[in-house]
């Protein structure tokens, strides 16, 4: 029997662990081939691909991100190969079984759940080992009806084998995210998570964990992301992990972690703080809302003031980005509390804000309820909604105008201290900066072109002349600043028009070479020579102080801006008043 397991990654550097703990269960009696592509990939090349390894079953993993396009697959699959078994399993797939039997006639089981002993007992059931009534937590059309088994008991998570050993994946390992679970299931019931649907958390066997983590190390992993959905709900667990890959860890990997911040005690920080090395550890943090009805609408238990606790003192600690995620359109959060919300969490300064939109997600207990709440949403995958009952689609458009120069003007931190000064100076609050600049992106038609990092800074520029009382010539000179602080070299191209007139350029020159001390006594000390001076410095009209500026004050004071180049450090920056 030749058997492949399949699915649509997002993108190509995403590995799916779900396949691997599959073709481990099925060994040795059965060696699946793991065959991965991604949602861009044409679906007619998948399937040119899929029938050239001419597969007598097709199991494919689906979740929200891929079902549609596994649909297309699927459908022209059958057409080519219509004696295939083609099996679905997954998240997207396992709880609303009914639909998807009834939508997809080309589907011959379905799995439910964790399919690790659905499969193996279902390849059995293909090899003529049992009966099919013996293959448990499947379902399946029979005569017009549909047929459910009963699920199998949940697996030991201590028994199963390693995902990671199987030799076709060495060469990827380097170039991929490798994502590794020591723990299935969630201790909380949040009503817009599949999470909350299985109780309680099993835990894989440590050892075998540590083991795993330290093939991947030797054999070239990089990024290794923890999908335990809270990794640190057992402090004495986290502790022990946190130490053994602070401990085993090669330089250069990265590890990245779903943390439930509230409940993150202060000395387990302190201990990080105090020996992880910078840049091992990456947090990512559900907030979601920091609204105390709606958090109790979807039974979320949040103290928001230890979430800002800890997102505080690791911040503070500077060894770990943080990655912190809002939800738009929960229960009874209307534009105004969202902005409450935002505001709250922007004032943590988090390393990266990531702002999402409900969805409604099959087998949740907020799709349940969304009569109650006044949902309109798109009932295709992903779920996303229309409104509620306090949210209007034109407030969710606004809210999706922020998103957009959110994730190119914080997350991507171009131009930090830019936008600091806009948000504490020039804005009433960060998500007004946010919404107002994304809607005139929106309405300058830029999210639909392209954008080279000088038009970034441009485009903000146009943005702000509309804007009264902004000090753009103020706002310039920082954005300038934000630009040059990344350069090791001059650059040779400048998104920005205005230069001394050559006979000011030369008349800079001179006084500097007459008395460098005009630009500071550490930048006489460096004793550049004329070629020095000429080759690696730059002279610019500025409008900030830059000695203020370095004590966090932005003072307006005109001048001139000099930048000296320094390969392999950073720039050395000094203003100074016309010559």
């Amino acid at each position: 029997m030749n058997i492949i397991l399949a699915t649509l990654n997002a993108k190509y550097i995403h590995t799916n662990l779900a396949l691997r703990y599959l073709k481990g269960a099925a060994l040795p009696e059965f060696n699946p081939t793991l065959a991965e592509y991604t949602i861009k990939d044409p679906a007619f090349n998948i399937v040119s691909d899929l029938f050239q390894k001419k597969p007598d079953v097709v199991g494919f993993s689906c979740y929200i991100w891929n079902i549609e396009e596994t649909i297309n697959v699927i459908k022209m699959l059958k057409i080519v190969c219509p004696d295939v078994k083609i099996l679905l399993g997954g998240p997207e797939v396992s709880y609303d079984v009914h639909h998807w039997l009834r939508r997809i006639d080309e589907i011959d089981y379905l799995m439910m759940g964790e399919g690790e002993v659905s499969f193996k007992q279902i390849l059995r059931y293909f090899n003529r080992e049992i009966p099919l009534e013996d293959v448990p937590g499947i379902c399946y059309l029979e005569d017009g009806k549909i047929r459910i088994h009963p699920q199998a008991p949940k697996v030991d998570l201590r028994e199963l084998p390693s995902p990671f050993r199987y030799e076709e994946d060495l060469p990827h390992l380097a170039k991929r995210i490798q994502y590794i679970e020591t723990s299935r299931g969630c201790p909380f019931s949040c009503q817009f998570c599949l999470s909350s649907i299985e109780v309680g958390v099993r835990y894989f066997n440590r050892e075998k964990i540590k083991e795993d983590i330290r093939y991947l190390m030797d054999n070239g992993a990089r990024t290794i992301k923890f999908v335990d959905r809270t990794f640190n709900i057992s402090r004495s667990y986290a502790m022990e992990m946190f130490q053994f890959l602070i401990d085993e860890h090669k330089p250069g990997v990265v590890f990245q972690f779903e943390i439930t911040a509230d409940i993150m005690r202060p000395e387990v920080i302190q201990f990080l703080n105090d020996n992880a090395p910078k840049g091992l550890f990456r947090f990512e943090i559900g907030v979601q809302s920091t609204n105390d009805l709606t958090n109790t609408l979807v039974q979320r238990r949040q103290n928001f003031e230890k979430l800002t606790r800890t997102v505080t003192m690791v911040k503070e600690g500077g060894k770990i980005d943080q990655h912190l995620d809002l939800i738009a359109g929960l229960p009874e959060e209307d534009y105004a509390s969202f902005r409450q919300t935002f505001n709250d969490v922007f004032a943590m300064r988090p390393e990266e804000l990531q702002l999402g939109f409900l969805k409604l997600l099959r087998g949740t207990g907020l799709r349940l309820e969304a009569e109650k709440f006044g949902y309109t949403y798109v009932d295709v995958s992903p779920y996303e909604i229309f409104s509620n009952n306090v949210l209007t689609f034109d407030d969710i458009v606004r809210i999706k105008h922020a998103e957009d120069v959110l994730e190119k003007y914080w997350n991507d931190h171009r131009m930090d201290n830019t936008i600091e000064y806009l948000v504490t100076e020039v804005f009433e609050s960060p998500f007004d900066f946010f919404q107002n600049f994304g809607t005139y992106w929106e309405t300058k038609g830029w999210s639909r072109i392209g954008h080279q990092l000088e038009d970034l800074f441009r485009r903000l520029l146009e943005f702000l002349a509309t804007i009264e009382g902004v000090d753009v010539q103020v706002v310039q000179s920082l954005m300038q600043l934000d630009f040059l602080m990344v350069q090791q070299f001059q650059p040779r191209k400048l998104w920005w028009t205005e230069r001394p007139s050559e006979e000011q350029q030369k008349a800079i020159y001179a006084a500097l070479r007459e008395n460098p001390a005009i630009a500071g006594e550490e930048f006489a000390n460096f004793n550049l020579s004329e070629k020095e001076l000429f080759k690696h410095t730059l002279v610019i009209p500025h409008n900030v102080d830059y000695q203020d500026f370095t004590k966090g004050k932005i003072t307006p004071k005109s001048g001139y801006l000099l930048t000296y180049f320094r390969h392999g450090q950073s720039p050395y920056f000094a203003t100074f008043n016309s010559i």
